[in-house]
């Protein structure tokens, strides 16, 4: 496969498909608010997921279990007005889908009309099958979600890695094939052994997008909070932080506070 770069304008869900066919790799990331979106949106990343992560990295929960439609339609439409390429991937939170296919598609439809985003995801596989059909249905892109499964988090009990079992690898695979079979554009593998989530990736002929799920696959994504270093207490084996913000915006504001308190700020260039 050829691994020449293309210049969308603007990247579709037709766009990540070509880029696993001629052997791009896709990049994600998250962002939640308008000011994080135009940096992320500026520096060329393919796909911005609005994640339902807001839950912990923006309102301090334990779990992404809080968040409400509501707040993601907010964080939605904030990331939405930013961007001019990225293609804007919306969560779909917890308890607005995994019961009644008609609640998801009500759900789905709220977050296309009031924040315009391009698509939604979903974590699940079988189990939702009918809350996906009904959503892709209605016109709209959506995004599989397997592996870990964060919404699932008190089933599980822990967020060790998943499908390290055959058993549970098989369902992962069937699950797999089944969200192409239906239509997903794409999926997120997380936290599953590297060796799977490149059997997954070869199997399907949609892009697979990992996270914590090596290297085998079409892309990867990361939190944004984590990659730039903002958070300090999250240390999993597959973060890479590009930055030390947590130090470096501590040292910044611990600056302004001596300056304030020495009156050094403001001086008398900084006065009108």
């Amino acid at each position: 496969m050829s691994l020449a770069k293309k210049e969308y304008k603007r990247v579709t869900v037709k766009s990540l498909v070509d880029m696993k066919a001629s052997g791009e790799k896709i990049s994600m990331l998250t962002a939640y608010d308008y000011t994080m979106a135009k940096i992320v949106d500026g520096a060329g990343i393919d796909v911005i997921l609005v994640g339902d992560s807001a839950s912990n990295v923006m309102a301090g929960h334990e779990t992404t279990l809080p968040i409400t439609l509501d707040q993601m339609i907010y964080h939605a439409s904030s990331v939405i007005r930013a961007i001019d390429r990225a293609l804007i991937v919306v969560d779909l939170p917890f308890g607005s889908y995994q019961s009644d296919p008609k609640e998801a598609l009500r759900s789905a439809i709220r977050i296309m009309k009031e924040s315009g985003a391009h698509s939604v995801k979903l974590e699940g596989g079988k189990e939702i099958k009918e809350s996906i059909k009904r959503i892709l249905n209605a016109g709209i892109p959506v995004m599989g979600h397997l592996g870990l499964t964060p919404q699932s988090i008190y089933k599980f009990g822990t967020y060790t890695v998943r499908a390290k079992e055959e058993e549970e690898a098989i369902r992962l695979i069937q699950d797999a094939k089944m969200l192409e079979r239906v239509g997903c554009f794409a999926i997120v593998l997380e936290k599953i052994p590297a060796k799977l989530a490149k059997q997954v990736a070869e199997s399907v002929n949609i892009p697979i997008i990992g996270i914590g799920a090596g290297n085998g696959v079409d892309g990867q994504v990361l939190v944004l909070h984590d990659m730039l270093g903002m958070t300090h207490e999250f240390n999993p084996r597959f973060l890479r932080r590009y930055l030390n913000l947590y130090e470096d915006m501590t040292n910044a504001i611990s600056q302004y506070v001596c300056d304030v308190k020495s009156q050094d700020f403001p001086n008398d260039n900084e006065q009108y």
